[in-house]
């Protein structure tokens, strides 16, 4: 690696001509401007801040585009009218401007990149991580801006390309692994912003369920990721075939450590293909009782009515019993047992139960509410009366109860006693003398 010192000293000589007064007044007056602007900024985001939440929900309103908009101009363009003011007056004394060309230039640009990264961030869903590669990508897009501005971006790029090793026929260097980073990162916002735009129309549209459009979102955005990096690794320069050391790498450890994720990224597109399990289903896996609130590639996420979220991988659910309480038909039978005396008649207890069931609110009307006599117990009759709903993710417990309320009430105004465990023991041989064995 060889340091050129006749380009060091031709960068030093022209750092040098710039080191005169009248520099020095461009440089205070560009001094001035920011600070005067980063004050106005910071008692301007006060008052247009007032009520917007960056990471809140999505960005819909016309007026809280305006806000953040301005909010993101509000530096720039003070700045720059402070120093088109400085400029004048340079122009009126016959000093050199040339600075505070370069840093109005700058301003514009900072700007006009604001502007744009943010109408691209208005496509996306809202997030906190989303406001922080917001501010990555605007900064690194004005950073190469300014570089050309200021024609240090060519002088730049060389001495990265010289930056470079060799690996068999490859020829990786600096310049190649920076380039590959910003296209990828082009390529994967454009990826993210098209997929987001299709997800949203599909979200709209009446004619393709909640499983289908799941699915088709999960392979537009796969493809589209695929698509992003195979192309920003050819606009790196990077060969492709080159990456079939690097592809049977990713094979091992695919068969070694990944083999989970894998199977449940493959399991994932199971469940949509098969549309065993959709968005809105109540399920239950094991202890987990709850309706299905999001599909993922690698889990889904099932809320219970606690409010809490639980994340189930894919796999799971297509290698062990799953309950879908609304699989082909949303309507659940829900059975609640109840005993009666042998002293009390059955059949006007089977009328206060069944008044219950047609009673509540959530219980259908077709089929209607039964109630059964089961058997005749140790401690008494067993009745059950069953039920049907169609909305379990409301819950079934508070159903029970509010209906085992009901007939608690008309079982005490009708005098119908629910009776307690009874036993019989009958004691034999109370008197009887005690065999002592003496051997």
């Amino acid at each position: 690696m060889e340091f050129s010192v006749e380009a060091l000293q031709g960068l030093l000589t022209g750092l040098l001509q710039y080191a005169t007064p009248e520099t020095g007044l461009q440089l205070a007056v560009v001094v001035i401007a920011l600070v005067a602007a980063g004050t106005v900024r910071h008692f301007a985001d006060r008052r247009l801040s007032y009520g917007l939440k960056e990471t809140g929900p999505a960005i819909k309103l016309p007026r809280d585009i305006l806000l953040r908009s301005a909010r993101r101009l509000v530096f720039p363009l003070i700045a720059l009218l402070l120093i088109f003011a400085g400029s004048m007056i340079f122009r009126v004394l016959g000093y050199p401007q040339a600075l505070l060309d370069i840093a109005a230039q700058l301003l514009v640009a900072l700007a006009v990149i604001r502007m744009l990264v943010y109408g691209l961030r208005v496509g996306f869903a809202q997030g906190p991580a989303l406001q922080a590669w917001e501010k990555v990508i605007s900064t690194t897009l004005w950073g190469i801006v300014a570089l050309h501005l200021v024609d240090w971006l060519q002088p730049l790029v060389d001495g990265m390309d010289k930056l470079a090793i060799d690996i068999g026929d490859s020829h990786i260097s600096l310049l190649m692994i920076v380039k590959l980073v910003l296209w990828s990162a082009l390529y994967l916002l454009l990826a993210f912003w098209i997929s987001g735009v299709v997800e949203q129309r599909m979200r709209a549209s009446k004619h393709i369920n909640a499983s289908m459009r799941v699915g088709l979102s999960k392979v537009i955005k796969f493809g589209l990721v695929t698509l992003a990096i195979l192309v920003a690794l050819t606009e790196a320069g990077l060969n492709l075939a080159s990456l079939t050391v690097l592809g049977g790498a990713i094979g091992i450890g695919i068969g070694f450590g990944l083999q989970k994720i894998v199977s449940n990224f493959i399991s994932g597109f199971i469940l949509l293909g098969d549309r065993s399990i959709r968005p809105g289903d109540v399920i239950t896996v094991g202890d987990n009782y709850g309706w299905v609130k999001e599909l993922r590639a690698r889990y889904i996420v099932v809320r219970n009515r606690d409010g809490v979220e639980t994340l189930i991988p894919n796999e799971n659910l297509v290698t062990t019993d799953v309950i879908n309480w609304s699989y082909s038909d949303r309507r659940v039978r829900v059975r609640i047992p109840v005993q009666i005396s042998y002293g009390d008649d059955p059949e006007e207890a089977m009328a206060i139960m069944l008044e219950a069931g047609k009673a509540h609110p959530r219980a259908l009307k077709d089929p209607e509410p039964v109630v059964r006599l089961m058997e005749f117990a140790d401690s008494g009759i067993a009745l059950e009366l069953r039920v049907w709903m169609t909305d379990p993710q409301e819950g079934v417990g508070n159903i029970k109860s509010d209906i085992n309320l009901a007939i608690w009430h008309g079982f005490k105004e009708a005098g119908i006693t629910i009776p307690f465990p009874q036993r019989d023991v009958n004691l034999r041989y109370m008197n009887a003398p005690v065999m002592v064995d003496s051997t």
